[in-house]
């Protein structure tokens, strides 16, 4: 079962104390968790934070659920988060996205068999005048062909 470290117990409380209502802690209690789970959510964590923050399950999964950067399922070391809305996607975006996971050897969502690395398409994220762009882990990585995309994720092995 799930349980926050101590220092994340305290990053949660301290979030909870930082704002008037107890739900607006949600979106940064689960960031803490993701980051202590390596990088997914499970329903143990749900569970942990609904005792925690004392919400209802149900109202903490309402937000996991309906934001994309939490991950529901396992992610490699590198978690690979390329845009492909409409700026990234008329600048090849989804292309680069394919060419990506070909040359991982991955197929999308999914962790690569050395753990290293997951490809994800992703909407939006906000850096419309440097598109095509790509999210690894926090750091993002913008005006990208396929090939700099590549030697940028090559340099991690």
């Amino acid at each position: 079962m799930f349980k926050l470290s101590e220092q994340g117990l305290a990053s949660v409380k301290k979030e909870l104390a930082r704002y008037e209502a107890k739900e607006s802690a949600i979106i940064p209690s689960l960031y803490i968790a993701q980051k202590e789970n390596k990088g997914f959510i499970t329903p143990d964590i749900i569970r942990h934070l609904s005792q925690v923050m004392d919400i209802p399950e149900a109202r903490i999964n309402e937000v996991f659920k309906f934001y994309t950067m939490f991950n529901q399922e396992p992610v490699g070391k590198y978690h690979v988060q390329v845009c492909t809305n409409i700026s990234c996607a008329l600048e090849g975006g989804r292309e680069m996205a394919s060419h990506i996971c070909k040359e991982l050897g991955v197929k999308l969502n999914e962790v690569s068999a050395d753990g290293r690395f997951t490809v994800s398409k992703v909407e939006c994220l906000g850096s419309c005048g440097t598109a095509p762009m790509m999210q690894v882990n926090d750091t993002y990585h913008e005006k990208l062909t396929p090939e700099s995309a590549m030697n940028l994720l090559r340099g991690m092995k």
